[in-house]
């Protein structure tokens, strides 16, 4: 699966996900009606295609990409309880804490793969859903118009 696929498997998937694309990057919306203003645009995941952000995974090199996926902090703890001590972010199909947005409860994967298909699956899965209660916390606070 390369990264357009991944792509297209988010937005098949999964109900009211708005894809942004940027600079070759895509950004994971969840957004049901069309009608969140840009500054509520807050990803779910994204697929990054280069350096564009940071170095950390090189993603320069031919074909190389990274999910990145938001998760709840119970979720992101429960796959990473202490913080690894060394982590190399180039390595391939394997699930690690984001090399910047780590704190934040994000995981990537570069270039997912067969050994990581299952796991991305369910984490898409939980990110939606968090995705999916946030806009709709936000619904219910927001005035009426």
């Amino acid at each position: 699966m390369d990264a357009d696929d991944m792509k297209r498997h988010i937005c098949d998937s999964y109900e009211g996900v708005t894809a942004v694309d940027g600079g070759g990057d895509v950004f994971l919306v969840y957004d049901p009606l069309g009608d969140l203003p840009a500054d509520r645009w807050l990803p779910f995941a994204t697929i990054v295609t280069g350096d564009h952000y940071d170095t950390a995974s090189a993603l320069d090199r031919p074909g190389a990409w990274r999910l990145n996926i938001g998760l709840t902090r119970a979720r992101y703890l429960s796959l990473f309880p202490t913080p690894p001590a060394a982590v190399d972010h180039t390595r391939a199909d394997t699930l690690l804490p984001h090399p910047v947005y780590a704190p934040q409860h994000w995981v990537c994967v570069v270039d997912p793969g067969p050994a990581t298909r299952e796991l991305v699956s369910e984490l898409l899965a939980d990110a939606y859903d968090f995705a999916v209660r946030k806009h709709a916390n936000h619904r219910r606070r927001r005035p009426a118009d």
